[in-house]
């Protein structure tokens, strides 16, 4: 962990799990039956960057009055991760802590995700920033203090994003969870046993759905029913697609390491080092001054969760609350 000069006075709590939840997959796996709150959300359906496809907004307001045509209590932005939505588990787990504060929250959902088919030939990639752009430029319409959350490929999305935009970014702070913000070792990673026994499966299938389900060539067609890895699909359908030479050129343009060192507003990056679904993950020296590292030594991909003894219940608190403290006192 650093802490660089701008966030010299946040705190950031260590992550110490019981033993028997140090086990990345486990912290991996196990929260998505844990999370039982059901947010009420709201769904708006808003056109993409490209004018082609809707894609869905799901808000859960809060009684605020718009001052100057804008809402004056804070905005939450959740960008999902791949093949995510508002009914993830992290999603519905920060809704909570979020709604508990008295603050909007919403999910802005990537195309082709939350049940809203797409309408042209673009899914979503890890490095679309300009649809990052578009969403944060529509809510700023309404909304006065905008920030931003961006999980696992959200996460990289956004966090690439802020650095790209450097001081024009819109939201006033950042929080990245479980971002792999170098692709291509992420894609690496996710070729290990586990990754390729379940964790691939789980998120390969239904994307793979989805895009049989476009208007393909006979030879994408072809290809993406024998796709066996991310990288396959990625070389088959998500490089073409969107514009890039093949899965290795998508992956080197996508990734946000790069972009780090030119971050200019306050963003909190938190990554476990036990994470299945990563490879490289940023160092100090990859970051600018606005960065904040959280890199724990436990909690898998987007799982951080604990056991309260008193309670006997389990404990999801770790994200949302940090995230919430890095808000309101970085």
């Amino acid at each position: 962990m650093t802490v660089s000069p701008s966030n010299k006075c946040f705190s950031v709590p260590k992550f110490a799990p019981p033993a028997w939840l140090k086990n990345p997959h486990l912290q991996t796996i196990l929260p998505r039956y844990v999370v039982k709150y059901s947010p009420e959300y709201q769904r708006t359906l808003i056109k993409d960057s490209l004018n082609e496809s809707d894609v869905a907004y799901d808000f859960l307001p809060v009684a605020d009055e718009k001052v100057d045509g804008k809402y004056q209590k804070p905005l939450v932005v959740l960008f999902h991760g791949m093949e995510g939505s508002s009914q993830s588990h992290y999603a519905k787990n920060l809704a909570r802590v979020v709604a508990a504060k008295g603050w909007h929250f919403v999910v802005v959902h990537f195309r082709s995700c939350g049940g809203v088919p797409v309408s042209g030939r673009v899914f979503y990639n890890a490095g679309d920033t300009k649809e990052i752009s578009h969403n944060l430029h529509h809510l700023a319409k309404d909304y006065a203090n905008i920030y931003a959350v961006g999980v696992s490929l959200g996460g990289n999305a956004l966090a690439k994003y802020m650095g790209e935009y450097g001081s024009d970014a819109l939201p006033t702070k950042a929080a990245v969870v479980s971002a792999p913000v170098d692709l291509a070792s992420s894609s690496v990673a996710m070729e290990r046993f586990l990754g390729k026994k379940i964790y691939t499966p789980y998120l390969l299938n239904p994307i793979v759905k989805k895009a049989l389900a476009n208007q393909l060539t006979d030879d994408e067609l072809a290809t993406l029913k024998s796709a066996k890895r991310m990288g396959d699909f990625d070389n088959a359908f998500t490089a073409p697609r969107h514009g890039f030479r093949s899965k290795n050129d998508y992956y080197r343009q996508a990734s946000a390491l790069p972009y780090l060192i030119d971050v200019a507003k306050p963003t909190l990056l938190i990554t476990a080092k036990d994470d299945p679904f990563l490879g490289v993950i940023a160092e100090p020296n990859d970051v600018s001054a606005d960065v904040l590292l959280n890199s724990t030594k436990y909690g898998g991909h987007i799982g951080f969760m604990n056991f309260n003894y008193a309670t006997r219940r389990f404990d999801m608190d770790y994200i949302p609350a940090q995230v919430i403290d890095f808000f309101e006192n970085s």
